[in-house]
């Protein structure tokens, strides 16, 4: 009986922080309102005729760059935490691939924190983004529209704080970071009009409101 409490105590634990997961139990909200609404939306909109042109999002990267962080190991086990704890899934720890002297930056040495979601943990951390952490950005009057042009689209945030899973008196220092939202439309009006649907708050717009 004991070696099953450990057993199990240490598969919830890997659960919470798969670096590779699984769906998640069920379907994400999100996933089932691109399927049976975003898509014949987006479809009418922009006039496609094949199915494989309706654009979807394929991943949706965090990263923190350390920058003179980089020098404390306590800061970035803190990171890494918040990540995991944000994004329900285990974050890599990226190192420096070769020495810049000017900088002071030993080959190895960690230069940031980054974690990618794909699938169902892709599709909930959208939901909690949208309707849960943008509403606490502060003195924001909704996003900018600004993409790379082949319909991928880059958000800096200020500080983690904006995130309900985040404890204030747990914060080692605040920090900002890049949320990247990858899509397959190849193009910014596509990509723009896919997370219209979703209900990303663009400035100057009123948000659509996902079921």
């Amino acid at each position: 009986a004991k070696s099953g409490k450990k057993g199990k105590e240490k598969g919830g634990a890997a659960l919470a922080t798969d670096p590779t997961p699984k769906s998640a139990d069920g379907i994400p909200r999100l996933k089932t309102y691109y399927d049976t609404v975003i898509r014949a939306n987006l479809t009418k909109q922009f006039g496609l005729s094949n199915p494989h042109e309706v654009p979807r999002v394929v991943k949706i990267v965090l990263n923190v760059g350390m920058g003179e962080g980089a020098k404390n190991p306590k800061l970035i086990d803190a990171v890494v935490e918040e990540l995991a704890i944000i994004s329900g899934q285990k974050p890599v720890v990226r190192k420096a691939k070769k020495a810049i002297a000017n900088f002071g930056l030993r080959q190895g040495m960690p230069v940031g924190v980054s974690v990618t979601l794909r699938n169902a943990r892709m599709y909930e951390f959208l939901d909690r983004f949208i309707n849960v952490a943008t509403p606490r950005i502060r003195d924001v009057r909704g996003l900018n529209k600004s993409s790379d042009g082949r319909g991928n689209y880059t958000l800096g945030i200020k500080e983690q704080m904006i995130f309900a899973e985040i404890e204030f008196d747990k914060v080692e220092q605040i920090h900002g970071m890049d949320i990247t939202i990858v899509t397959d439309a190849g193009r910014d009006d596509l990509a723009m009009g896919l997370l219209r649907e979703f209900g990303w708050p663009f400035k100057g717009e009123t948000p659509v409101a996902a079921a």
